[in-house]
């Protein structure tokens, strides 16, 4: 299923902070977590997701450094830093009332 552009803007940035939140990731692995664990209806670009991580990095949500693989190539690993964990707890806050009021309107259920 493909999902609206415009749908998919306003929760990217959710779905990065709670992919971080279980752990270290480099933007590729996280591309691949998303397609993963939303059976194939999250599937992101690398020109989606890295601006998404670089601007969180500028607001102090997530933290990148880089780690040498076994391969002998680096990759830069994000982490999710005390600020990120508070937005995400706010941002699924917001998420869990938008959800609730679009279902109302549209007739769904609430969450």
């Amino acid at each position: 299923m493909k999902i609206n552009k415009e749908l998919l803007k306003g929760s990217t940035q959710i779905m990065l902070l709670s992919l971080l939140s279980r752990g270290d990731m480099y933007g590729y692995q996280m591309i691949q977590e998303l397609k993963l664990i939303s059976g194939n209806v999250f599937e992101l670009k690398e020109g989606t997701i890295y601006p998404l991580l670089h601007a969180l990095e500028g607001d102090g949500a997530v933290a990148s450094y880089w780690k040498d693989t076994s391969e002998g190539r680096r990759r830069k690993y994000y982490r999710l830093t005390d600020a990120g964990r508070m937005m995400l707890k706010d941002r699924r806050s917001e998420w869990t009332d938008y959800v609730a009021a679009v279902n109302k309107v549209i007739g769904g259920e609430e969450i």
